[in-house]
């Protein structure tokens, strides 16, 4: 048994915000309370920290099978036990794309070892070519989750609209990466800065948000549920909340790194700071900050995208690769600008980190309740965190290197199993 005493014990599904104890035995909370005794519980001391339940971060990357030098199953999960993330969706962008249950099924035993929850999608159409669609039905019954080709965005409206049928008829739904290539240059560049800076013309707002719409769209006359990933444009979070508004069945996401940062991070932090959709503008990155505030994004996730040195460290830095690591620093940069900021509660901060993302795939995960899963975070909200290039991940291409972030994570438990301590 494990208890957890004198924390701040906050609980987005119910709105619970109080000091309590928390008693865990195996994997299930059993009590909430105010001075719980137990003799046999080994004792954590919360006083002055957040209890909440542990993260749920629903895109992540961890490029298993085939690209191991960059992270692996193990490392991916070291990582997100780091970042107090205790349920991980992996994309399906591996080598071999996971599109068969062969692959799908030796990487949910992959998965199995370790000691937080992994869950993956598999693929829209098959190995990634964008034209034939993969069984769903099969693929569910083998244990994926859901269906994204993300990573390389579906130029087919016939195939949107055939796979966004599949999905509704097999009670699950698409998840998509929204940047059209036909109106795009070199990726991971904003437009702006690509063409005053870097000469070159870069990724495009409408090559994001036209997608959007023409998706969303789809989805609206199919009846069918469509979730956007990372999107990045203010005009992306109106088009949202467009759909939304008409009914349509539309959910999105936003990564930290949208609500954080601009493109002129690449001026300081190159390849970096080089992702898929980019950095944008501030007016880009206070309207993701207000899509976050009104509900229309519901979701925030990390599209943890791990790359080696070797790779971002290219001399011309419009060849490496797109993504930055994201586990380890995704709840500090979420206390440090939207809740430090005063954009958002910690309450409704935490809600979109635990509890709207496990709703989204109907997990039994993302709340703290008695009887409910005994996956926790243990967290300092106000603590100042100097990010160090030291991560439990295999790599190291994050963007925020070198900057103090507010929040710092203790203790990580999951299945009622202390996890990650920080030293």
């Amino acid at each position: 048994m494990l208890l957890i005493k004198n924390g701040r014990v906050l609980d987005p599904k119910s709105g619970l915000d109080r000091v309590l104890d928390v008693l865990l035995d195996g994997k299930k909370v059993v009590k909430i309370a105010e001075n719980i005794e137990s003799v046999d519980a080994q004792v954590i001391d919360a006083e002055g920290l957040v209890v909440a339940p542990g993260l749920v971060d629903v895109h992540v990357h961890f490029r298993e099978p085939g690209q191991t030098h960059k992270e692996d199953i193990h490392t991916g999960a070291l990582a997100a036990a780091a970042g107090g993330v205790t349920t991980v969706i992996m994309m399906a962008n591996t080598t071999p794309t996971i599109s068969d249950v062969a692959t799908l099924t030796e990487v949910l035993e992959s998965a199995a070892k370790e000691n937080i929850h992994i869950k993956t999608v598999a693929t829209i159409t098959k190995h990634f070519d964008g034209q034939h669609l993969t069984d769903f039905e099969t693929l569910l019954k083998a244990g994926a989750v859901g269906f994204s080709d993300d990573g390389i965005p579906l130029t087919s409206s016939k195939v949107v609209k055939e796979a966004l049928d599949l999905a509704k008829k097999n009670d699950t739904f698409i998840s998509l990466h929204e940047e059209d290539p036909e109106l795009n240059g070199i990726l991971g560049f904003n437009e702006k800065i690509a063409k005053e800076h870097f000469k070159i013309c870069g990724a495009t707002g409408v090559a994001e948000y036209s997608m959007i719409a023409r998706d969303v769209m789809i989805a609206y006359d199919r009846q069918a549920h469509i979730h956007i990933q990372h999107l990045s444009k203010a005009e992306s979070v109106k088009v949202v909340a467009f759909a939304q508004k008409l009914g349509t069945q539309v959910t999105a996401e936003a990564a930290p790194q949208h609500f954080s940062k601009t493109e002129n991070l690449l001026l300081e932090k190159g390849a970096n700071a080089k992702m898929n959709p980019p950095l944008r503008l501030e007016a880009d990155r206070l309207a993701v900050i207000e899509g976050l505030k009104s509900g229309v994004i519901s979701v925030i996730a990390t599209d943890h995208a791990p790359h080696h040195a070797d790779e971002k460290n290219v001399a011309d830095v419009t060849k490496a690769p797109s993504g930055m690591t994201g586990l380890e620093t995704s709840l500090s940069l979420g206390l440090t600008y939207l809740v430090e900021a005063g954009h958002l509660s910690l309450m409704d901060f935490l809600a979109k980190m635990t509890i709207n993302p496990a709703q989204l795939y109907d997990f039994d995960a993302g709340y703290l309740a008695e009887n409910g899963p005994a996956d926790l975070v243990i967290f300092a909200d106000k603590e100042d965190r100097l990010v160090s290039d030291h991560f439990a991940s295999k790599a190291a291409n994050s963007p925020f290197i070198g900057e103090t972030l507010k929040g710092q994570v203790k203790y990580t438990i999951c299945s009622g199993e202390v996890i990650y301590k920080h030293k």
